[in-house]
């Protein structure tokens, strides 16, 4: 994985640490979903896999399972851990100050702090996505965005304001959820979108419309020499 998200980083997602193995061949890292899994900071102790890790322990507020009892402590102590090379937060802790502690553990530890936001009811307007996007930026060292695509217009929407922010520099990650919006996850690389997610599992999915790690890898690779050809 690099470290710095210069490079697409595809993250195979999971809640159980012991699948790490089954991505090896196509995955950069794993994203360990705590607030899925039991006894996280215990597994993320004894982990001993290859792949780095990105921590995420989602609220229940935006679609994870995590209630707000000692989620953050738990995060900020995933960022001590020393095969945790990032932790994702979302973007309403951090403007509410309740994730300072992670920020800070982040930094403290040299691990990367990847700031989130979803829309599970549709897609903004384009400025709207690109100030989300630069809100989130200034907090973190790459910003996500996943809203859920209506329509096509709605794809053509969000990748816009990928390519806009990915040409001044900033380092993004997007994906429209969704059927609809399924195919921004092959898509939106090429219009700079720094990281992919995909399930080790395909019948665990965390989020609607991912493709299976190995397709989804597939893809963007052939997507991506396309664009190194032209």
């Amino acid at each position: 994985m690099d470290p710095t998200f210069d490079e697409f980083v595809l993250a195979a997602a999971t809640a159980d640490l012991s699948e790490e193995p089954a991505a090896r061949a196509d995955a950069d890292c794993l994203e360990f979903r705590m607030d899925l899994a039991e006894d996280s900071l215990d597994a993320l102790s004894a982990y001993d896999g290859d792949l780095p890790l990105i921590a995420t322990n989602r609220a229940a507020w935006e679609g994870g399972e995590a209630d707000d009892e000692n989620r953050l402590e738990d995060l900020a102590e995933a960022a001590r851990t020393e095969a945790v090379e990032a932790i994702d937060v979302e973007l309403a802790s951090v403007l509410e100050g309740e994730a300072n502690g992670v920020l800070e553990a982040a930094s403290a530890n040299d691990v990367r702090a990847i700031v989130s936001a979803h829309d599970f009811e549709g897609t903004p307007s384009r400025p709207e996505l690109v100030r989300t996007l630069t809100e989130a930026g200034k907090h973190g060292d790459v910003a996500k965005l996943a809203v859920t695509a209506e329509s096509r217009a709605d794809t053509l929407t969000l990748l816009s304001a990928t390519e806009q922010l990915s040409r001044q520099g900033d380092r993004v990650a997007t994906m429209a959820m969704g059927e609809v919006g399924r195919h921004t996850r092959a898509v939106a690389p090429v219009y700079g979108s720094r990281i992919g997610y995909a399930p080790v599992d395909p019948a665990r999915a965390t989020a609607p419309g991912q493709y299976d790690l190995a397709t989804l890898r597939e893809l963007v690779g052939a997507l991506g020499e396309r664009k190194r050809e032209n």
